[in-house]
């Protein structure tokens, strides 16, 4: 299993009372376990859509967690609230598990295509796995629906980002825009960066400006 963010994590700048309604973390789960909550259109399978889903997983994987909920009369059982396509695309692919998001609450329950993505170093690896199996960037930006350009700068996300800098902030919605910041600082400084933007919560680009502004010169690169 996964961390993404502490459970019943607070967005930045958010409410403290208010929490997600379901848990930043995944969890392994044998795709014959899960229930799905509606049927699939007739002729789905056929569509446009679907064939852009199996193709993408082929290609780099999958991108976007399903979410789920625990069936609370079956054990090791769960109801499946999103990503019916995807969960179909994986059966007919022959794949056996899959790592989902865990709602806690079906009635407030909210999909939000932001939270249950992968996070930028996840998405990294993700790509950095394709291409050494030989995917054409190309493949990857079609999959994605990205440009080109896009996945390239994705490959060289962490080119000049420490290793301590990268384990702290791995499962986190840390921004691209960050990294490069985070690359004009020195390896000690990266690391007390990083350490500061998980302390706080806050990985957005403003905080991160900040902390090179405060940063002494001896620590620049």
């Amino acid at each position: 299993m996964a961390d993404w963010q502490p459970e019943h994590a607070i967005e930045p700048g958010g409410d403290p009372h208010v929490h997600l309604a379901f848990e930043r973390q995944t969890i392994t789960i044998a795709i014959s376990a899960l229930v799905p909550l509606k049927s699939l259109r007739e002729g789905v399978r056929e569509s446009k859509k679907y064939a852009q889903i199996v193709s993408s997983i082929e290609a780099i994987g999958l991108v976007e967690a399903p979410v789920v909920i625990a069936d609370t009369q079956h054990l090791g059982q769960y109801f499946l609230l999103d990503g019916h396509l995807r969960i179909e695309a994986l059966k007919q692919l022959g794949t056996e598990t899959v790592d989902c998001l865990v709602a806690t609450d079906d009635e407030t329950y909210t999909y939000n295509k932001r939270v249950n993505r992968l996070p930028p170093v996840q998405e990294h690896r993700m790509i950095a796995r394709a291409v050494e199996r030989g995917v054409a960037p190309a493949v990857i930006a079609e999959a994605l629906g990205l440009e080109v350009g896009s996945v390239h700068r994705k490959f060289r996300l962490l080119d000049g980002i420490c290793p301590e800098a990268v384990d702290i902030l791995k499962d986190t919605t840390c921004p691209m825009n960050v990294f490069e910041v985070l690359r004009r600082m020195s390896t000690m400084r990266q690391i007390e960066a990083a350490d500061l933007m998980a302390g706080q919560n806050n990985f957005s680009l403003m905080f991160a400006k900040a902390l090179l502004a405060a940063t002494p010169d001896d620590q620049l690169c």
